[in-house]
């Protein structure tokens, strides 16, 4: 099975598989690009069905990173890492440690940080063997919860996907659903309920419902994702993980615009299309999304929170250019996003070809 993934030219740099077997670490960590920089992408510790499904999983996240790391405007490459199995039953001191080491052994190539199932004291235990990591809590210096300015920038994106259709970034009284409602999820509602908008919620998880209810007791809550598609929305903000919108989802959303803070969330190319033909504006997740990566980059030069805020600001910005050059060239706003994310991680490297002589 994993030879079958490799039969596509998935356009990797490299591809490493990482196994301690004292510890249970089953790790791999795909780098996709490095024309930008280091490889900045989280750790995510996820029980696959198999090894392959891993594989298929951190190759898709790993160009997702390359691709929002130079439409963010970083001088970073994109990469990302997966561990199989459950976090809640397997992580441990050691099994992160060997972890660590895999990560200094690429000399750098490769960035860690936090990501589904890993978190700021997860990035502390990794340090203490690689010093290519980041996200780490605010006691060892670092930028803390990424989730903080990932909820920010999904708020910034919404409310240039929300001026792009109505002609005003105004949120209040638009009815906006949020599927997943945990570490940046949660977060996303506290802005939106500030903003005066109509907030639907849903999640797999009742203790992250009745976390969002005891905030914001006018938030409604459906009973899963599909009724929040059927729901009467103007903005469906997918946060859980990928793959929500297949062509089926497509086809049942009555939303006007899809904006949300999870990776990866078409099933499979063409479903941009769809959405596309059926007028619903989706504001590519991998550009939304970057608050999270833009704080823990910064924490790279000695973490300032205001700067990177601002910074994540910028994403209100960029999203109205991707937008922009979508209507102009008749195409989804992915194909828009992708060809300016191309576009940076070929003109940059180019420069680096004029000599600069050494100080």
């Amino acid at each position: 099975m994993t030879e079958g993934v490799f039969g596509r030219d998935s356009g990797h740099e490299q591809v490493v598989f990482c196994a301690d077997a004292r510890t249970g670490l089953k790790a791999i960590i795909a780098v996709y690009s490095t024309a930008l920089g280091p490889a900045l992408g989280g750790t995510r510790f996820y029980p696959y069905a198999d090894e392959a499904a891993a594989l298929t999983d951190v190759l898709a996240l790993s160009k997702g990173m390359a691709y929002k790391n130079a439409l963010a405007g970083l001088d970073l490459g994109g990469g990302k890492a997966v561990i199989i199995g459950d976090p809640r039953a397997d992580k441990s001191e050691a099994l992160l440690r060997a972890y660590g080491r895999f990560v200094q052994s690429l000399g750098g190539r490769y960035i860690t940080a936090c990501d589904v199932g890993t978190y700021v004291t997860d990035m502390d235990v990794v340090a203490r063997e690689t010093r290519f990591v980041t996200g780490r809590s605010v006691d060892e210096g670092g930028a803390g919860d990424s989730s903080t300015l990932t909820a920010y920038g999904v708020f910034q994106g919404m409310l240039a996907s929300v001026e792009h259709v109505w002609g005003t970034p105004q949120l209040r009284g638009r009815r906006i659903g949020v599927a997943g409602v945990g570490k940046v999820g949660h977060l996303l509602v506290d802005h939106l309920v500030r903003a005066g908008a109509q907030v639907v919620v849903t999640d797999v998880s009742q203790q992250a419902i009745d976390r969002v209810r005891a905030a914001h007791p006018g938030v409604d809550v459906v009973a899963d994702t599909a009724e929040l598609l059927r729901a009467d929305l103007d903005v469906f903000a997918p946060c859980a993980l990928g793959g929500v919108l297949d062509e089926q989802a497509a086809q049942l959303l009555r939303a006007r615009v899809v904006c949300g803070a999870a990776n990866n969330q078409l099933a499979h190319a063409g479903v941009e299309k769809l959405l596309e033909e059926r007028g619903i504006l989706f504001a590519p997740d991998y550009l939304v999304n970057a608050g999270g990566v833009i704080q823990v980059s910064d924490e790279l030069n000695g973490f300032d929170f205001e700067r990177a805020k601002r910074r994540a600001g910028r994403l209100y910005d960029t999203a109205k250019a991707v937008f922009e050059l979508a209507s102009e060239e008749g195409v989804p706003p992915v194909t828009a996003a992708d060809r300016l994310a191309q576009r940076r991680m070929a003109e940059v490297p180019r420069l680096r070809s004029i000599l600069v002589p050494s100080s």
